[in-house]
């Protein structure tokens, strides 16, 4: 996600600095981001070249990289104390007039502003996997933040071409609350026997012309995200998104879906 949300930057003009937890992964991301940019480039999304694009990409191991920043973006991984871990030291850094996002999918925006020092410029901005390719971000306002912060968060949005909602702070929000649901019930019809993985999403891609269907679209977010996003719903919202026992047992067996090869589809290694 950080990756794909570095992309949409850099192909709207802008100077982006990716911040990783070491070295390694650092060079991971920039590779990622530069692939990524490459196939834009063979594809005509954008005139500028490759390089002209990389020159105004930076990686970092230091939060301090962010000290001129005007927008950063949090993507770390779908948990509470390491969102509120990476949020609060990144705020650290940043200027008062600094705006401050996180691309959470499911926590409550109210409880990470709850812990910063400046919550009147903290959002959401939920950006959809992959980024490149969707049209949507979720911009999710907490009760703390400046009106003035969502229109800029609007702009920024259309800014790298995308198309913004404006929902206020809720359990899941609007996407994932409904993308969960669905998502859930199709495991709940495989876990039944009802029919196989491959016609379920078949089903929805031509019945009701979902571009990708609810399982394939699970395997791409990942098995363990979509279980923790649910667990989180379950506990706010009610037994409605109790994890299915099928959706567990996959996650502790390690088939989490393309990132590991195998989820409710079998994933090539590209």
């Amino acid at each position: 996600m950080g990756a794909g949300i570095a992309h949409a930057f850099l192909l709207a003009g802008s100077e982006v600095t990716v911040v990783e937890r070491d070295d390694a992964a650092a060079d991971a991301a920039r590779a990622r981001v530069l692939d990524s940019v490459a196939a834009s480039v063979a594809r005509g999304t954008t005139d500028e070249p490759a390089d002209t694009l990389a020159a105004r990409l930076r990686t970092a191991t230091e939060v301090a990289a962010f000290g001129g920043a005007d927008l950063v973006v949090e993507a770390v991984p779908e948990d509470l104390d390491l969102k509120l871990d990476a949020l609060t030291r990144v705020e650290a850094v940043l200027g008062a007039d600094a705006a401050l996002a996180s691309n959470t999918s499911s926590i409550s925006i109210d409880v990470l502003a709850d812990r910063l020092e400046r919550p009147r410029r903290f959002l959401g901005m939920h950006f959809f996997n992959p980024v490149p390719a969707s049209t949507l971000v979720e911009v999710v306002r907490g009760t703390a933040t400046d009106g003035t912060l969502v229109e800029e968060a609007r702009g920024w949005v259309d800014a790298i071409g995308k198309t913004p909602i404006v929902v206020h702070d809720a359990p899941g929000f609007a996407s994932s609350r409904l993308g969960v649901a669905l998502g859930l019930e199709a495991i709940r019809m495989l876990e039944e026997g009802v029919a196989s993985a491959e016609d379920i999403d078949t089903a929805m891609v031509l019945g009701y012309k979902h571009p990708i269907g609810p399982l394939r679209l699970t395997d791409l977010v990942g098995l363990d995200v979509r279980l923790g996003i649910a667990e989180y719903l379950a506990g706010e919202l009610g037994e409605r998104f109790e994890p299915p026992a099928l959706l567990r047992r996959m996650v502790a067996e390690g088939k989490l879906g393309r990132k590991t090869g195998e989820g409710f589809h079998v994933w090539d290694a590209q």
